[in-house]
């Protein structure tokens, strides 16, 4: 693991502080890495996701051998990237004859692995390949629509940890106030079985209708995928409670000021 030293300046101390686990979390980053063997699908994949995800995403280029993020002890490597760029999201391809055009779909709490989706990747279509009006295309720093088409994301374990995963990889920083100019695209995820999902990535284009709220179209920009669910892996009970802690409002305090007069007076607020 990547050694924490003590830090010895007012603003180390304030760097290290960003990092340690919050009540209310900073923004997500997430990492995008990729194992020892991709395909040239796969490769598109993460590049179109570090696109989608551009300011909010480190991408590393070498490939690492030792990354499994399922089995005992092939999570270490990936714990230490984590660490070393203060990423709480990640995302792992891999390709092989068992699993061809693998990807990981994983969050970490406190830099440590908190939940994993495996999918497997089928009829993609990268961004470069669709034909639209480049004035659709979405802008950094706007935020997403998301449509969840399907009883399955309701009813069926596997796609309810997809979904969970899928909302907090692509919905960016949390806010409080949304101005509705900044939401010009949408993610439309459909249910095809029981383990297999059709994700697809749009630009919204707003028309006339007539009345004051406009008409909206949805304008597929990309990318788009099918994922097969093949593995996933929640967190334990312990470590979700952990996670899922929430701030409770402290009751505010009676203050007592005393003021000395003729007569001794206490005012109490």
């Amino acid at each position: 693991m990547l050694e924490v030293r003590t830090p010895k300046s007012e603003r180390a101390r304030r760097e290290l502080g960003k990092r340690a686990p919050k009540l209310v979390e900073n923004g997500k980053k997430t990492l995008i890495l990729q194992g020892t063997k991709t395909s040239n699908v796969l490769n598109t994949v993460l590049t179109d996701i570090y696109h989608l995800k551009r300011g909010t995403a480190i991408k590393y280029s070498r490939r690492n051998d030792n990354i499994r993020p399922f089995e005992s002890g092939g999570e270490t490597s990936l714990e230490f990237f984590s660490l070393k760029t203060d990423c709480s999201l990640f995302v792992f391809g891999s390709h092989s004859k068992k699993r061809p055009d693998n990807l990981v779909l994983g969050r970490t709490y406190d830099h440590h692995i908190y939940d994993l989706v495996e999918v497997g990747v089928e009829n993609f279509k990268s961004m470069d390949s669709f034909s639209y009006n480049k004035k659709l295309a979405p802008k950094v720093g706007t935020k997403p629509f998301f449509a969840f088409i399907g009883e399955g994301f309701e009813s069926v374990e596997e796609l309810k940890h997809l979904k969970e995963v899928l909302l907090d990889l692509f919905r960016g920083e949390v806010i409080e106030n949304l101005n509705l100019a900044g939401v010009d695209r949408v993610f439309v995820c459909t249910v095809l079985s029981g383990n297999k999902v059709f994700l697809t990535h749009c630009a919204l284009r707003l028309k006339r209708s007539g009345t004051v709220v406009p008409r909206m179209e949805l304008v597929e920009v990309g990318p788009s995928m099918d994922l097969v669910i093949r593995r996933h892996r929640l967190p334990s009970d312990g470590l979700r409670k952990e996670a899922m802690k929430t701030s409770l409002e402290k009751p505010k305090k009676k203050v007592c000021h005393t003021f000395h007069l003729n007569t001794l007076m206490s005012l109490c607020m």
